[in-house]
């Protein structure tokens, strides 16, 4: 699982790699859970046949999915669980994530880096982990609404993850005698894809990024 990462701090990479114009505020670079940060994802608007809506946008949320099933005086105990990663097995049947997944609500999370902890040493080193060719990473997540007590509504997003037990890189990850799980990182050639993706298909791109195109720095 990430619970760390750094967004872009580039609004003109955001929008040559991803396709979306620059929100505001665009958040913190160094992103932790329940931070507000920024995914890209189709208009919720987009099927309501307005021209002038456009094919991505850039918004920003709660790092950490709250459910638009969520009830106003639920949302104390909804803001306290850890819900900045989704697991792929657990996603069509969880509270927290099923409305999202079913309703195919695809999102891409921009990232410059993401951070695991290497337990090979007997005690967690933070590694980061970037493409090795220098550009961002394109996580696959979920976004949602939900509405606070006072009636408005704002927006959370997830991170999909996947087994990563056999992985040849992040296999080496987390604490021992654990499963090791690693983000959905998407290929650039399936960004559009995946934000068009109906909830059918949404397990097709839930696949490990090749190992071979990232590299992991330790923070010593």
């Amino acid at each position: 699982m990430c619970s760390h990462y750094q967004t872009l701090k580039d609004a003109e990479l955001l929008l040559k790699k991803f396709g979306a114009s620059k929100p505001a505020p665009i958040g913190k670079y160094d992103m932790w859970p329940r931070y507000p940060g920024v995914f890209v994802r189709r208009p919720p608007e987009h099927d309501a046949g307005d021209e002038a809506v456009p094919e991505r946008e850039a918004a920003a949320g709660r790092w950490g999915l709250i459910s638009a099933s969520t009830r106003p005086d639920a949302l104390a105990g909804a803001e306290k669980l850890s819900t900045f990663n989704a697991r792929d097995d657990r996603v069509a049947n969880s509270f927290t994530f099923r409305n999202a997944w079913r309703r195919a609500q695809h999102c891409i999370i921009p990232a410059d880096a993401i951070f695991e902890p290497d337990w090979r040493t007997g005690k967690a080193v933070a590694t980061r982990f970037t493409r090795a060719d220098g550009a961002p990473l394109g996580i696959a997540g979920l976004w949602d609404r939900y509405r606070d007590a006072d009636g408005a509504w704002h927006d959370s997003y997830t991170m999909l993850t996947i087994n990563a037990d056999q992985d040849p890189l992040f296999r080496d990850y987390h604490q021992p005698n654990k499963e090791k799980r690693m983000v959905v990182i998407l290929p650039e050639g399936a960004y559009g894809d995946w934000l068009t993706a109906s909830a059918e298909q949404s397990r097709d791109f839930l696949a490990p990024f090749p190992s071979d195109k990232l590299i992991a720095t330790p923070m010593t």
